[in-house]
């Protein structure tokens, strides 16, 4: 017979619950028999370190800022621009510059372990409810044109299977997560090139103050992610930790 809780997997010989709903709450391996391809995993220690490192590419752009003003105020004078300073807020720039897209990339690993890792949990938690195929979880970070949109639709249906109850919970904090990942990604193509192009001091002087504008979103885009990181974290945890309510996805 059929389990009495999730009506998915056949209930044990001797009871009316499967193995997966029979077993305590919380993360555990699948029920014997079941592709273990999809099946709950603990996303808290992934989250917390992919939190932490957005907290880490914050506090770069945070430094990176400080070195975009500091060249601001030197380019203001072309003397001070050819001193000792204008050397120093070259050498800030570059280190600043070398710092974020190392944790650009740091960060882009963890972030996108914990992406899948929810992802996987969210298929058990419901698993008709996902648009999109779970290889597109990674590859829709890279594919031109559809990286535009797929990771929030991932995200979306990850965001609704994880939501406790049956009505899925407000996605303001889903919506400002991608809205400033699409304009910091965007201004920064754009910003950025108006220092590379730049070569004299007036000219680079009118560039830094596009190159905050882009530094400060990037900042922004950090922090919403990472509360948006722990925001999924905690809704699976919860959800996880309530008692299972559908069987493992095959």
């Amino acid at each position: 017979m059929l389990c009495t809780r999730c009506r998915h997997a056949e209930a044990l010989p001797d009871g009316v619950l499967c193995p997966g709903c029979a077993a305590p709450a919380g993360f555990q391996a699948p029920p014997t028999g079941v592709a273990p391809n999809a099946w709950l995993r603990s996303p808290v220690g992934l989250g917390r370190a992919a939190a932490a490192l957005l907290g880490l590419a914050a506090a770069v752009d945070v430094f990176a800022l400080g070195a975009d003003y500091f060249m601001y105020d030197v380019t203001g004078d072309p003397a001070d621009y050819a001193s000792d300073r204008g050397d120093l807020a070259h050498t800030l720039l570059s280190v600043a510059g070398g710092a974020q897209g190392f944790a650009l990339i740091v960060c882009g690993v963890v972030y996108l372990v914990w992406f899948w890792r929810v992802r996987v949990n969210s298929e058990v938690f419901n698993p008709v409810g996902h648009r999109m195929r779970r290889g597109w979880t990674l590859g829709g970070w890279v594919v031109p044109i559809v990286n535009l949109w797929y990771p929030r639709r991932i995200m979306v249906d990850i965001w609704d299977a994880s939501s406790a109850g049956n009505r899925p919970e407000g996605r303001a904090l889903l919506n400002a997560w991608w809205a400033l990942w699409l304009v910091s990604t965007a201004a920064g193509q754009v910003l950025y090139n108006a220092y590379d192009d730049a070569d004299t001091s007036a000219e680079i002087h009118d560039a830094m103050s596009q190159v905050m504008i882009a530094d400060t979103l990037d900042l922004l885009a950090a922090l919403v992610a990472a509360a948006l990181v722990l925001r999924v974290t905690r809704m699976q945890d919860r959800k996880a930790h309530a008692g299972p309510g559908v069987a493992v996805a095959v």
